[in-house]
């Protein structure tokens, strides 16, 4: 993206920008990254490009950011904090063990409706970006309800008693192996999806026909 221009600070940034507050014209340079990425491509991820796109100046976009790699890692970390927010909006239920199944497709889903930051966060879509390993302790954090609900259903006798995070693991790995066949178009619908991610969950159940017959 070339060389940084000299940064004019967060008052001289904002104000070329419009007098924009820090968490919206964050959130506003992230969404056009994103969508550029899903549309034109990583090449198209130019400080100049995303700049003209977001109605600011680039020295905005460095302050921000400071660099491509900067940048990378703010779309990375968005991209997992927008799954988190779909996670939990799946509303409890007061059996553990059908909260925590009912968590399988709303992953499934997030996955489809964000292919921009799924192919930062899954697929390196970004060349030469690794993530940082404090982003990828965030975005491992991100999933952190999946640990909870794990941890819910072993305290309520479901699951076998070992490292919530052990499972949740394993879930998430069947969950995103059936995501990235069907984003690869080789599964159809979300028969297969659920069929795995249900089979992960009762791997670890006491009593294997604990789950819900209408999952």
């Amino acid at each position: 993206m070339g060389s940084p221009a000299p940064p004019l600070g967060l008052q001289g940034a904002y104000s070329a920008a419009g007098q924009t507050s820090q968490e919206e014209l964050r959130s506003r340079l992230i969404a056009v990254a994103g969508q550029l990425l899903l549309t034109h491509g990583a090449d198209s991820l130019t400080v100049r490009r995303i700049a003209a796109e977001a109605g600011c100046s680039t020295t905005v976009v460095y302050t921000m950011f400071g660099n491509k790699e900067g940048l990378a890692e703010a779309i990375y970390l968005e991209g997992f904090e927008r799954f988190r927010r779909r996670l939990a909006a799946v509303p409890r239920h007061p059996d553990p063990l059908t909260y925590l199944a009912s968590l399988g497709p709303a992953y499934r889903e997030a996955c489809l409706a964000e292919p921009g930051f799924y192919s930062v966060m899954f697929e390196k879509a970004i060349p030469g970006f690794e993530p940082s390993e404090r982003a990828r302790t965030l975005a491992r954090a991100a999933v952190n309800i999946l640990d909870r609900a794990i941890a819910d259903c072993i305290a309520a006798g479901y699951m076998v008693p070992t490292q919530p995070r052990k499972i949740a693991d394993c879930l998430w790995a069947a969950a995103q192996g059936a995501v990235s066949l069907e984003r690869a178009g080789h599964l159809r619908d979300d028969q297969v999806y659920l069929s795995v991610t249900i089979a992960a969950i009762s791997r670890y159940l006491i009593y294997k026909d604990a789950l819900p017959v209408s999952l």
